[in-house]
């Protein structure tokens, strides 16, 4: 089953194998623990995290049957920085990532 986001004009579904996702803030990922601050150089080059905010209905194999896929609306995902296609919908930020491009969910 697919999930979609309804902003104010404009539905967002991501068709097959693909994911939406809404990236947490870099502003958090910028500061380590013990107060390091890490140069935004060093910061672009480490996988992003996001939000899963819609997925698609699943991938379609050869004998075309649908897939579903493994990651589910409100899960949060590490993905690489040069996996996703970056959209603006209403003002707002978003990726479209295949699943195949998600490296990990964080539990």
């Amino acid at each position: 089953m697919s999930a979609n986001v309804a902003t104010k004009k404009k539905k967002i579904m991501p068709l097959h194998d693909r994911v939406l996702v809404k990236p947490i803030s870099a502003d958090d990922a910028k500061k380590t623990a013990s107060g390091i601050i890490i140069p935004e150089t060093v910061n672009k080059e480490k996988p992003e995290q996001g939000k899963v905010i819609a997925v698609g209905d699943g991938k379609i194999n050869d004998d075309g049957k649908v897939l579903p896929l493994s990651v589910h609306v409100g899960d949060v995902v590490v993905f690489s920085k040069y996996g996703p296609d970056e959209i603006k919908v209403d003002g707002e930020e978003y990726y479209i990532i295949r699943e195949d491009s998600i490296l990990a969910v964080i539990k």
